[in-house]
């Protein structure tokens, strides 16, 4: 651990901060000193979350966006300035599973939701703060991709597609920025008890089968919101200056074996 708080100084911002990942990320990264500007769609929890938010003794603003509306966007980013003058840190959290549909009855409106949220999102959010990085010489951007871009069966295909083409945006957005010393790297968690899973956790336990949940992983057990926090804090703060373009699986070793009926001895 740091001997002291890890964002001391700093300026983040958190999209999709009223609950799960989101919420747990801008409680841990108060507690490490950062200012915070935090987004979200649903008004009442996110002033919540921005409460609790100071009550650590952080400075916070909060603003209700949706990161798929440019204009959004580009009034949080402004926010995040007029308010703080920089920006260090930008965490592309906010995302939705959408429709679980096969082939056969995919709806396009879905797939535009789900990517617009998930993957242009992260885009137009760097497009507007990364210059300010860039002309400070420093930054951290963390997105939140997903165990479901990595390998299928963790998701929808819409959901998946998104969540792996976010993983590789990660990926060309550091080599873009990475002479201007502004680091992009992502999360991909594995499965997190958050709202966005609430109806596979009140079916497992409805069903009396809490204990098959997260049993594909290495670990046996599904993880909470405060270990994917975790894990972002290290790659938003400066123990992590040598990180970039990657995506980091915190999946309980999900990712890490074929985990197939028979293979185990």
């Amino acid at each position: 651990m740091s001997t002291g708080p890890r964002l001391q100084g700093k300026t983040a911002i958190i999209t999709g901060a009223a609950s799960g990942i989101g919420a747990a990320t801008a409680t841990l990264f108060a507690e490490h000193g950062a200012s915070l500007v935090l987004a979200d769609v649903v008004e009442e929890a996110l002033a919540a979350v921005a409460a609790q938010a100071e009550e650590k003794g952080a400075k916070v603003v909060y603003k209700t966006t949706d990161v798929s509306d440019e204009e959004q966007v580009k009034a949080l980013v402004d926010l995040a300035l007029d308010t703080y003058g920089q920006i260090d840190v930008l965490c592309n959290n906010a995302g939705i599973t959408g429709d679980f549909t096969d082939m056969n009855s995919e709806d396009q409106e879905n797939w535009k939701r789900v990517l617009a949220v998930n993957l242009i999102g992260p885009v137009l959010l760097t497009k507007y703060a990364a210059p300010y990085m860039k002309d400070r010489g420093c930054g951290s951007i963390v997105n939140t991709a997903s165990v479901a871009g990595i390998r299928a069966g963790a998701g929808s295909n819409a959901y998946s597609a998104s969540k792996a083409a976010l993983i590789n945006f990660t990926k060309t957005a550091a080599c873009d920025l990475g002479s201007f010393n502004v680091r992009v790297n992502a999360v991909c968690p594995g499965l997190i008890e958050t709202g966005m899973t609430k109806m596979v956790f009140d079916y497992a336990r409805d069903a009396g089968k809490e204990a098959k949940l997260g049993s594909r992983c290495e670990m046996k057990r599904y993880g909470l919101p405060h270990e994917i926090a975790f894990a972002i804090l290290f790659l938003a703060c400066d123990e992590s200056s040598y990180v970039t373009g990657q995506h980091l699986a915190v999946d309980g070793g999900n990712t890490a074996s074929l985990n197939l009926p028979g293979m185990k001895f």
